[in-house]
């Protein structure tokens, strides 16, 4: 199955235990790289424009830890956890993604950010889960969230 939402591909391969998505910035890949590894960059940009970033840390080496809270506009907070793996490049990003509403259903996330020239590049992303259900389930929930996380994203690289 695959759907595109304005710039955004999610693909959820049959008989997999992968989302992969994928999408062009008109940025350069240090830029998009910063965006996704800087905790001040992150917490401008990350999620659906009706949450509000209240917390966001992200230790960009082997073994650093990340977080991300959201509020909601009545005051409820979600929050997200994980671990980096490897030391990040454009070319190979390692954590794990882990929704505190459910604790112990953990995901492992690798990014590559490719140079498309003329100051484009490409951000691919797969995440690999234990169980289709799990699977399944962040796929049901994720399309709003990523695409206007990256809308906020090109308000913010146009900025940088």
């Amino acid at each position: 199955m695959s759907t595109i939402n304005k710039d955004v591909t999610i693909e959820v391969p049959e008989n997999s235990l992968e989302i992969r998505t994928s999408r062009d910035f008109d940025a350069p890949v240090d830029k998009v790289f910063r965006a996704h590894h800087d905790p001040e960059l992150i917490g401008q940009w990350m999620g659906p424009r009706y949450l509000e970033n209240v917390e966001c840390t992200f230790e960009a080496k082997h073994g650093g830890t990340w977080t991300l809270v959201q509020r909601d506009p009545d005051g409820n907070e979600h929050a997200f956890r994980g671990t980096v793996h490897g030391e990040p490049t454009p070319e190979l990003s390692l954590r794990t993604f882990e929704w505190m509403g459910m604790p112990g259903h953990v995901s492992l996330e690798v990014m590559r950010i490719e140079d498309l020239g003329d100051g484009r590049c490409r951000v691919r992303g797969t995440s690999v889960f234990t169980t289709v259900e799990d699977r399944d389930g962040m796929a049901g929930s994720m399309g709003d969230g990523v695409n206007e996380g990256y809308e906020r994203l090109d308000e913010l690289l146009a900025t940088l």
